[in-house]
C-alpha cells in the first residue's frame, strides 16, 4: 500500500487537502472521483508527509454494534412508512455516538440536496463501511432497500461476536504477561534488595540460583529508566514496523501460520469470506465485483492478495473455487462448497452454510484457546515468581544448616 497526497475541489467549491492509503495512483484517483471530488494535485508521498486531521482527536469510534443498531432502527422506521429523510433524523437524534450523530445529518443533508442514500454514505467512509455503502445501493437498486439494511444488521452482529470472542481471547494473556512483568519489576527494584540487605553481613555462600537474581536485580536498579526507554522503543519499533508493507507481510504470515493462533485466523478468515460474499451475492451484486469488494473487507494482506487474484481469473471464466484452491489458505472444505454451489447453482445457499459452519468453527476454536491459555500463563506466572521466591528463600536454608554445623 502506498500514501498519495491530495488537492482537490469538493462539491461546495471548497478547496480540501488530505492523504489517503491505496494500492497505485489508479485507485486513488478512482476513489477520490468516488467521494465527489475534483482532482487538482494527486501525487505519492509517504507516511512522514501524512496529512493529519486535527479534529479526528477525541472523535468517538463507532462500533460495529452501533452499525448494526443504525441497521435494526432503519428497517423498522421503513416498513412503519417513515421517509428516508425524516428516518435519518431521527435516527440522527436518539443515536448516543456523536461521531455517527454527526454522520446520519450530513447523510441527511446530502439525500436532501438530491444524492442517492449510497452516494451520501459514500461521503462518509471513516463511518458507513464500503460494503454497507454497496449494499443500500443495490438495495435502492432493487427497491429492497428494507431487505438490505436488515441483511446488513445480521451480518454486522455476527461480525460483532466473532470480534468480542477473539478479543476476550486475547485479553487474558495480555493482562496476565502485563501483571507477570509488574510484579517482576517490583520483586527486583524492591523486594530482593531488602532481602539480600539482611544477608549481606552473614557469612553465608549464596546459592546460584540466588547469586544469579541478585545480579538480575541489581542491573534493573542500576539501568531501570534504560531499560523502560529500551522497552518502549521495542514497542514503538514493532508497532511502526507492522504498518509497513514488510511489516504487515511479515505478522500476517505468522497470524496464518502461527501454531496455536494460526488456525483461529484462517477459520476467521474464512467466515468472514463466506458471510460477506454471500450478502453481496444476494444484493445481486455480480461475482467480481463481489470478490472485489469482499477482498477489501479482508483483515490479512494475504487474504487480500487472494482475492484480488481470484477477481482476475473470475473475470476471465475461471470458477472462483479453483483460485481459492490454488491459494492453499483456504481450508478444503471452503472450496469444496464453492465448487458444489457453482456447479448447482446455489453459490448463495452453500456461502451461507459456510459461514454458519466457520462462525461455530471460531467460537469454538476461541473458548478453547482460553482453556488452553490460562493454564499455561498461571504456570508461566507461578514460574517466574517462583523463582524469585526460591532465590529469595534459598540463603535462609544454607544460614539454618550453618547453624546446625556450629
Amino acid at each position: 500500500m502506498a500514501v498519495f497526497t491530495y488537492v482537490a475541489i469538493d462539491g461546495k467549491g471548497k478547496q480540501v487537502k488530505g492523504s489517503l492509503e491505496v494500492e497505485n495512483q489508479m485507485k486513488a484517483s478512482d476513489q477520490l472521483k468516488k467521494d465527489g471530488l475534483t482532482i487538482i494535485e494527486l501525487k505519492e508521498g509517504s507516511a512522514l508527509n501524512k496529512e493529519v486531521s486535527l479534529g479526528s482527536f477525541g472523535k468517538k469510534k463507532v462500533k460495529i454494534r452501533d452499525l448494526s443498531l443504525l441497521c435494526r432502527q432503519f428497517v423498522s422506521l421503513n416498513r412503519a412508512g417513515v421517509t428516508i429523510i425524516e428516518t435519518l433524523k431521527m435516527l440522527a437524534e436518539q443515536t448516543e455516538n456523536p461521531t455517527l450523530q454527526e454522520a446520519l445529518v450530513e447523510v441527511s443533508t446530502s439525500v436532501q440536496k438530491g444524492d442517492s442514500l449510497a452516494t451520501a454514505m459514500r461521503l462518509r467512509q471513516d463511518v458507513f463501511p464500503e460494503l454497507l455503502c454497496h449494499m443500500v445501493a443495490a438495495g435502492e437498486a432493487s427497491g429492497n432497500l428494507d431487505v438490505s439494511f436488515e441483511r446488513m444488521a445480521q451480518q454486522f452482529e455476527q461480525s460483532a461476536k466473532l470480534q468480542s470472542m477473539v478479543k476476550s481471547a486475547m485479553t487474558y494473556p495480555i493482562i496476565v504477561l502485563i501483571v507477570a512483568f509488574a510484579v517482576v519489576i517490583v520483586m527486583l527494584e524492591f523486594v530482593v534488595p531488602t532481602f539480600m540487605g539482611m544477608f549481606a553481613d552473614m557469612d553465608i555462600d549464596m546459592p546460584k540460583i540466588t547469586l544469579a537474581v541478585v545480579a538480575v536485580s541489581d542491573f534493573v536498579q542500576a539501568h531501570f529508566i534504560l531499560l523502560l526507554v529500551i522497552i518502549a522503543a521495542i514497542v514503538g519499533g514493532v508497532m511502526y514496523f507492522s504498518k509497513t508493507a514488510t511489516g504487515k507481510g511479515l505478522f500476517h504470515r505468522i497470524a496464518i501460520k502461527a501454531p496455536i493462533f494460526g488456525d483461529l485466523t484462517v477459520k476467521q478468515s474464512s467466515a468472514r469470506f463466506a458471510r460477506n460474499l454471500s450478502t453481496m451475492l444476494a444484493a445481486g451484486i455480480s461475482t467480481p465485483d463481489a470478490v472485489q469488494i469482499v477482498g477489501e473487507t479482508m483483515n490479512n494482506v494475504y487474504y487480500r492478495e487472494v482475492m484480488a487474484n481470484a477477481r482476475v481469473d473470475v473475470m476471465q471464466g475461471v470458477p472462483l473455487s479453483t483460485p481459492l484452491e490454488k491459494s492453499g489458505l483456504f481450508p478444503p472444505m471452503v472450496y469444496h462448497m464453492v465448487r458444489i454451489g457453482e456447479e448447482t447453482g446455489n453459490t448463495e445457499a452453500m456461502l451461507d452454510t459456510l459461514a454458519d459452519y466457520y462462525e461455530d468453527e471460531v467460537e469454538e476454536a476461541t473458548k478453547a484457546l482460553t482453556t488452553m491459555l490460562e493454564p499455561l500463563m498461571i504456570v508461566l506466572l507461578a514460574g517466574i515468581c517462583g523463582t524469585i521466591i526460591g532465590a529469595v528463600i534459598a540463603p535462609m536454608g544454607a544460614m539454618y544448616e550453618g547453624l546446625d554445623n556450629l
